[in-house]
């Protein structure tokens, strides 16, 4: 395993046990078995950690939706819309959790700044899915349905992570009963309220988009950690379909998938499948 992923599956341990600011970087270190030099090749403070957190979990959700939306048939794509969220978060309860908990007792600036970016990658991709569901609906409806939706994900997340009883999640029951409600106002929402124009405005701020030479930096550091397999084959020859374009699109997508279906390398995947889309 790779030293990074070494350290932050230790320290999250510790920041669910104990939290964010009671969890010392010499904790972190020891439970890793790694110097405190080490921990700074690898990480600049505490705070950089967290954030690597954050990306780490971030990027995989961002992902998963992402595929998702692009490639389940119409028939299926929201129910599996809402299944892999919710079950994403019940995964990864201690990170979700520790988030939420922490992220009211203190303002970070930073974390708030890098939450918002991944928040328009996910109200892009649900813009997508509404786009593909609802090809009758009224355009001035889309925006409101994406907040609808955007708040059904962060409002049963909440009660899935904080419900106090210990009986087992029927998330069959609860992605049907949202599938249910988000047909219902597809359907039955007549007045708008927000515009493609208010979007915009909140859209000003966000982070710009990864160049090519960024994104062909990232894939470079990708392949050195990438023990070889199919995998690596398939990101080095992506690489260099980026630098001379002839292979097919549906190489391409089969491509993109072996990447995407290996835990660690799905942002990579997506960063990819948005290259290849312009």
């Amino acid at each position: 395993m790779i030293k990074k992923q070494i350290i932050m599956d230790n320290a999250l341990e510790l920041f669910a046990k104990q939290g964010f600011e009671a969890t010392s970087v010499q904790q972190i270190t020891e439970k890793s078995g790694i110097s405190k030099g080490a921990f700074y090749l690898s990480f600049k403070s505490k705070s950089e950690l967290i954030i690597s957190l954050i990306d780490h979990f971030m990027m995989q959700i961002v992902s998963d939706i992402d595929h998702v939306v692009k490639n389940e048939s119409e028939e299926k794509l929201l129910y599996e819309f809402y299944y892999v969220i919710y079950t994403f978060f019940n995964k990864n309860a201690n990170l979700a959790h520790l988030f939420v908990t922490e992220q009211t007792k203190t303002v970070n600036e930073p974390l708030i700044m890098k939450m918002r970016s991944y928040e328009k990658l996910i109200e892009k991709s649900i813009v997508q899915m509404i786009n593909r569901l609802y090809k009758d609906m009224k355009d001035s409806i889309t925006y409101d349905l994406m907040f609808c939706i955007k708040n059904f994900m962060g409002l049963y997340s909440e009660v899935i992570l904080f419900s106090n009883n210990n009986k087992e999640i029927d998330f069959d029951l609860l992605i049907r009963s949202l599938v249910e409600k988000t047909n219902i106002l597809a359907k039955e929402i007549t007045i708008p309220f927000i515009s493609e124009e208010d979007v915009i405005i909140l859209e000003e701020k966000n982070t710009e988009e990864v160049t090519t030479p960024e994104l062909i930096q990232l894939i470079d550091q990708s392949l050195k950690e990438i023990d070889d397999g199919v995998e690596k084959d398939s990101l080095q020859l992506l690489k260099q379909e980026i630098v001379e374009p002839n292979l097919h699109p549906a190489i391409i997508k089969g491509l993109i998938e072996n990447i995407q279906k290996h835990k660690h390398w799905k942002w990579i995947a997506y960063l990819l499948s948005q290259y290849f889309e312009e």
